[in-house]
């Protein structure tokens, strides 16, 4: 019989899987028809209402496309919907937040050290974050201020930067990055589900009642899909950075976080003006290069400053239970000498600056928190240490699954 460390392992496994699949799904969608439509040229028999084509080969034949700015005279037989791809994305990335985040609260989402709050707090002020982020930018796109695009684009930047400061004054560093991410997320999926798919049934139904679409919806919704291409790549990165603590884990992480932002803006600035035939801008790759050693200054200068262990910090419920089990001691004794060498606030390994994912294992009450991840990385596997490096004993392996269960049963 399977425990349920094992099955929520690879529940979050499948989750996380599917959300690789359908984000490269969406992204893939996206960037095509972002450089198709930069990429659309005038032709002198374009049909009425057509704004440009395109020719492009792939895949051992020649595609001829054409693009209407509204709509064509009549609607066509086959008409081709991209949208379940941004839907299945978020869907199970909030799937896998409720998951990891939410299921697993005590451990990363809350920091004790930064605010001391429940865990049913720490996920209302979540969903609360997400519903805020898409109501403030809808209003301010629907507003008159929206008008001027990049006006608009520059204030979203502010936003973005106060919300990634928040977050770090909230959350552990790898939640704050996560949702930062998810924050930007859910305004892209919304701006499909919300705004660019209502607009396009609204023209589809025009033309099958024999009417002419009105063009603003078209305006409407380019706008909304041009910010999503600018946001996709630090969502990418954010989602990614629990595996970087030099990103997530330093002092300046709002700060790292927000320069990511400016460097998916330079990388996408360059190919959108490819697309659009004006050339190479090779100074969007200096600033990109540049924001890119800011960022590893900056988390070189905040990693000098580390926080002590709170020996004093009362334990929770759960950590009790695994702390008082048949064997912690041994296991105790196991992880300081086998795993503390690294996963420690100052690694003793050459060459690590921070503990692998920011996991510190030194105190009682920091292994009985990642009692579930010692069990499941060094009990059931031997994914920890990395090529068994410290030494860890068949022996002692046994003693961690037998540790764990007992705490779990009692």
């Amino acid at each position: 019989m399977l425990d349920t460390a094992i099955l929520g392992e690879w529940l979050s496994f499948g989750v996380r899987w599917l959300h690789v699949i359908t984000a490269i799904a969406w992204i893939g969608s996206s960037f095509y028809f972002i450089a198709l439509d930069l990429s659309l040229k005038k032709a002198p028999d374009l049909p009425p209402g057509a704004h440009g084509e395109e020719w492009q080969v792939h895949g051992g034949g020649f595609y001829h496309i054409r693009k209407f700015l509204v709509a064509p005279e009549a609607m066509p037989e086959h008409l081709t919907w991209f949208k379940w791809e941004s839907y299945s994305t978020w869907l199970s990335g909030f799937a896998l937040m409720c998951l990891v985040y939410y299921g697993g609260a005590e451990l990363y989402l809350i920091d004790r050290e930064v605010l001391d709050i429940p865990a049913w707090v720490a996920i209302l002020i979540s969903l609360a974050s997400l519903a805020f982020g898409w109501v403030a930018y809808d209003l301010l796109c629907k507003s008159k201020f929206g008008e001027d695009n990049r006006r608009l684009m520059i204030l979203l930047y502010v936003i973005l930067v106060i919300m990634a400061w928040g977050y770090t004054q909230v959350f552990t560093g790898r939640a704050a990055f996560l949702h930062l991410g998810a924050f930007t997320a859910t305004i892209m999926t919304a701006n499909v589900f919300l705004i660019i798919m209502p607009n396009q049934r609204i023209v589809v139904a025009d033309l099958k009642a024999g009417r002419t679409p009105d063009s603003k919806y078209g305006k409407i919704a380019k706008q909304r899909s041009t910010h999503n291409n600018y946001l996709t790549l630090p969502v990418i990165f954010l989602m990614l950075s629990n595996h970087n603590p030099l990103a997530f884990a330093t002092e300046f992480n709002w700060i790292i976080a927000s320069l990511v932002f400016l460097m998916g803006v330079t990388i996408r600035h360059y190919f959108n003006t490819m697309h659009a035939g004006g050339g190479h801008l090779r100074w969007t790759w200096a600033a990109t290069t540049a924001l890119f050693f800011a960022i590893v200054m900056l988390s070189a200068l905040g990693s000098t400053d580390r926080p002590e262990p709170n020996e004093d910090a009362a334990m929770s419920a759960a950590e009790a239970r695994f702390a008082s089990a048949d064997g912690f001691d041994h296991v105790y004794e196991t992880v300081l000498g086998r795993c503390s060498m690294c996963h420690a606030s100052e690694p003793a390994w050459d060459g690590m600056i921070w503990p692998p994912k920011g996991v510190v294992l030194e105190t009682e009450q920091q292994i009985a928190a990642h009692a579930r991840e010692i069990y499941l990385q060094s009990g059931l596997s031997h994914a920890m240490p990395p090529a068994n490096v410290s030494y860890m004993e068949p022996e002692e392996r046994a003693a961690i699954v037998a540790w764990y269960t007992s705490a779990r049963s009692d």
